[in-house]
């Protein structure tokens, strides 16, 4: 069986309010597109539970712009909970996503006439591309970047994530991982040292390092077309000592859980690992129903314990309103699905 990895499906993200952030994502990011939506019980992810199933609501949004999307994440059972400490630069996990846009220049103006939380200005990162932050109602950190390639219309100048920048504590172990496993094999830059595009983050005035992993070939399967290409920056820092976003908190409390990639040869996908010292540490083994949507899904862990996780997806809703669902085993999984059929799914949009 071959392995295939079409590219980043989704970064999740903890939320207090389900309802209220899939608003806000998709008037101001244009997520728009429930995949699939579903209140039920977490059973098994007790790993990163405390060994007990919890409730969670759970929408999985896209844009039809292309990229990947978001799950966002509510726990109903408990009340997530937010880091015990403000996360700074360089902290093990996922920092913030990088978000893509036609227009950088554009969309600052237009956050910035909708008064939303921008914390930075337009800034130049290494390379001399243009990107800026802003911050969501939930304190949630957003890079937004050049995007490089677009799959149909959407409402908004954005599009879906195109990567995310993770803290690592070694550059070269991380760079390995993440070339080897998830095929981020061309380094874009490798600069140290103090960067004036990060200097409104918090702990962003530390000396760092940064190198910024992209794909040489494009991406491959039945999805790669709509979730496009994406790039991973690896965030190592030295005048501090980092801390694990996640430190003595559940997986599906606030902030960014983990990042999803869509994937064919689960199999296969679990030698890798296997052999590359990073097993699965959660696997669904058959497929996994989340109500409209279905498949198998299994985690592992990158070396500072960022969750990673696979889904190999064998049921897809097109176009809910006529019960037409896609049976994905019954297809060529290197081949991608027709852009047509894909945007069918537009006329799932939720407006307003």
């Amino acid at each position: 069986m071959k392995k295939i990895i079409a590219g980043i499906q989704q970064i999740g993200i903890g939320v207090p309010d389900v309802k209220e952030a899939f608003k806000w994502y998709r008037q101001n990011f244009g997520m728009d597109i429930p995949v699939f939506e579903e209140a039920a019980e977490a059973g098994l992810m007790l790993p990163y539970t405390g060994g007990k199933p919890h409730k969670r609501h759970a929408i999985l949004a896209i844009n039809m712009k292309g990229g990947g999307g978001f799950e966002i994440w509510q726990y109903t059972s408990r009340t997530p909970q937010p880091a015990a400490f403000e996360i700074q630069l360089g902290d093990f996990g996922i920092f913030c996503p990088r978000i893509k846009t036609s227009n950088v220049k554009e969309t600052f103006e237009n956050f910035k006439s909708g008064k939303l939380n921008l914390v930075s200005n337009i800034v130049t990162a290494p390379g001399g591309s243009e990107h800026f932050f802003i911050k969501d109602p939930f304190g949630n950190i957003f890079d937004i970047v050049n995007g490089e390639d677009w799959f149909g219309k959407g409402l908004q100048l954005t599009g879906g994530p195109s990567g995310c920048m993770i803290g690592v504590s070694d550059m070269e172990r991380s760079k390995k991982f993440y070339s080897e496993i998830l095929g981020y094999d061309s380094v874009i830059y490798d600069e140290e040292g103090v960067f004036n595009d990060l200097a409104t983050m918090p702990s962003g005035t530390n000396k760092a390092r940064r190198v910024l992993l992209g794909h040489k070939q494009p991406r491959t399967g039945s999805f790669s077309k709509l979730l496009g290409s994406s790039k991973i920056e690896l965030i190592k820092v030295y005048d501090r000592s980092p801390r694990k976003i996640f430190e003595n908190r559940f997986w599906g409390d606030l902030g960014y859980i983990h990042l999803c990639f869509d994937v064919y040869g689960m199999d296969e996908i679990q030698k890798q690992c296997v052999a590359s010292g990073h097993p699965f540490t959660v696997d669904s083994a058959n497929s996994f129903d989340m109500g409209e949507a279905a498949g198998r899904f299994s985690y592992i862990e990158d070396p500072d314990g960022t969750l990673i996780e696979f889904v190999e997806t064998h049921k897809i809703p097109i176009l809910k309103k006529i019960g037409w669902y896609l049976d994905l085993r019954k297809r060529n999984p290197e081949k991608p699905l027709p852009k047509w059929m894909l945007k069918a799914m537009s006329l799932n949009r939720v407006k307003g």
